[in-house]
């Protein structure tokens, strides 16, 4: 690799490249890019647009993943970055959008500069790694790495009843395709992922970035309690069969669990409840609702599950409310490869960005692309921790050196692979995973 003097992000223009995203977006608060969407795939195609200005061959892969290439001297495994460009229901600007935008920003870097490096970049802008619309996270992630089937593209629906399948085939995508044509591990080398923190360790230390060690898993579940409808001022208090008063016990039982000392770091939430028939003046006969359990600890958090589970069937049966449950997504916390991070770590102390070691208790792309290869994630600050919500930002400038970092990173990880001999370039573990995501 011809070494480049040395090379900033450029705050500015990560600034226009964001703003240009945040307008592709419903109307309302904030931002809404929902997963398999018109709005979507035009992100993607403003992507594309960027990346071939930057000196870069795009495609689409299966599963609706933007992918720009940038060729190296040699032909070999290359070492990835992006993020994605969905977004939750009235969310930021930021999240996800971050990681894409740095990685937009490093190919831009590169161009200008004239960098050359030993092996090929790639830079990719991920489809629907958000559950919002169907409760399933890291979709196009999960598809790359093989780790979703056929199956589960049409179990999976919104809240229109749309599948997965028919969402993607309705963009121009190929479900049976998508589901039979994962990335080959031997195409690449390494991955890192930037990532706003969502929450407020950076902000409140002042630290410049942050380096993840673990990524958190998740369960989640879509829960009915069925009762009995009927008229409010009709019906005596002891003689009710109430669906939502059930589904609230529910949801403060999950709490209880989640604060007990014994399932110490799990985090349940209720995020969604839908209550029929919905009027003032009727008893609800039906609630549907979620439940996310989250955890860096696998077998903790199957545990908690287990036991939320547990409370709400006791519950429903003492209220004379039936409860039906089905499974959205189950994914355990996964140990990021040591030796990525330290590139990672090593090109901070290069360049004088100060760093701590992270936790994540959210879910990422990277968690599903360590399947196919090491991976690493670089964390930004996220003011006062808020995401998810319009509030959500990140001050451009510091963003700027989480890009700097990762552009010092890359080029860390293409030295290191172009070192190895190409018959010994994977390892032969590609991830630590504390139990296997499903």
């Amino acid at each position: 690799m011809t070494r480049p003097v040395p090379v900033t992000a450029d705050a500015d223009r990560l600034w226009s490249t964001l703003e240009a995203m945040a307008a592709l977006s419903e109307g309302g608060p904030g931002v809404t890019r929902l997963a398999y969407t018109r709005l979507e795939r035009r992100a993607h195609e403003l992507f594309a647009e960027w990346m071939e200005d930057a000196g870069c061959a795009v495609r689409t892969d299966c599963a609706g993943n933007t992918i720009a290439s940038r060729p190296g001297r040699n032909e070999g495994p290359a070492v990835g970055t992006g993020s994605h460009l969905d977004s939750v229901y009235a969310g930021g600007r930021f999240d996800g959008i971050a990681g894409v935008a740095a990685a937009v920003e490093v190919a831009r870097m590169l161009h200008q500069a004239g960098v050359e490096t030993d092996l090929p970049l790639r830079f990719v802008a991920f489809a629907a790694e958000e559950g919002a619309r169907f409760g399933q996270a890291c979709c196009g992630s999960k598809l790359a790495a093989g780790l979703s089937s056929r199956a589960e593209l049409d179990d999976r629906r919104d809240r229109d009843g749309i599948s997965l399948a028919e969402a993607m085939a309705a963009v121009g995508l190929d479900p049976d395709a998508a589901a039979s044509a994962p990335w080959r591990p031997a195409d690449w080398s390494a991955f890192v992922e930037l990532h706003i923190e969502q929450g407020s360790v950076l902000d409140d230390s002042g630290v410049d970035v942050g380096v993840v060690d673990l990524i958190s898993g998740s369960t989640r579940l879509e829960l009915v309690a069925d009762g009995r409808a009927s008229h409010t001022g009709g019906t005596p208090m002891r003689g009710r069969a109430d669906a939502l008063a059930a589904a609230a016990e529910a949801v403060l039982a999950a709490e209880r669990l989640a604060l007990d000392a014994r399932y110490r770091g799990a985090r349940a939430t209720v995020g969604r409840l839908l209550v029929e028939p919905g009027s003032i003046t009727t008893i609800p006969g039906r609630v549907t609702f979620s439940l996310d359990v989250r955890d860096v600890d696998a077998d903790r958090q199957r545990r908690a599950v287990a036991e939320i589970m547990g409370r709400v069937r006791a519950i429903c049966l003492r209220r004379g409310v039936g409860l039906s449950a089905r499974p959205l997504a189950d994914t355990s916390a996964v140990v990021l490869p040591d030796w990525v991070r330290a590139e990672v770590t090593g090109a901070a102390g290069e360049i004088g960005v100060r760093y701590r070691v992270l936790t994540s208790g959210a879910s990422h792309d990277a968690q599903m692309i360590n399947r196919v290869t090491p991976t690493a994630m670089i964390f930004v600050p996220s003011r006062a921790g808020l995401s998810h919500v319009p509030e959500e930002w990140t001050d451009p400038a510091k963003l700027a050196v989480g890009t700097t970092l990762l552009f010092a990173s890359m080029l860390r990880l293409d030295a290191r692979a172009a070192s190895v001999a190409p018959d010994a370039r994977l390892p032969p573990v590609l991830a630590e995973p504390v139990g296997e995501p499903s």
